[in-house]
């Protein structure tokens, strides 16, 4: 498979871990949009939310089990922050991997 996502996953590419457990890992975006700017996946391969199986319902908990781990161990759980997953092309999603993007640090804007 050539994923990227998969291939932190695998240890075959080096990431900035912040958070890894036997079904996730959380590690740190390359092109960071603000201070706090850290990408959580499944180790399991999900294309995007769009393919979440029955199957997956107790993984997607414990990803967002991971994300309040991420949100403190990052200190963003005092100030907020935002989770964003892209679906597709018009939502701008370039890995095909599913992945949570955690953003704070900063005031954040909305702009759509």
């Amino acid at each position: 498979m050539d994923c990227i996502f998969c291939k932190i996953v695998n240890g075959e590419l080096p990431s900035q871990k912040v958070y890894e457990d036997e079904f996730a890992v959380a590690f740190r975006d390359i092109n960071p949009i603000a201070p706090v700017h850290v990408l959580t996946i499944p180790k399991k391969h999900i294309s995007s939310l769009l393919d979440i199986g029955t199957e997956d319902k107790e993984l997607i908990g414990h990803l967002h089990q991971v994300i309040q781990n991420v949100a403190r161990i990052t200190g963003v759980d005092k100030t907020g922050f935002r989770v964003i997953t892209n679906i597709g092309e018009h939502g701008q999603q370039s890995v095909h991997h599913l992945h949570y993007h955690v953003i704070g640090g900063r005031q954040l804007e909305w702009k759509a």
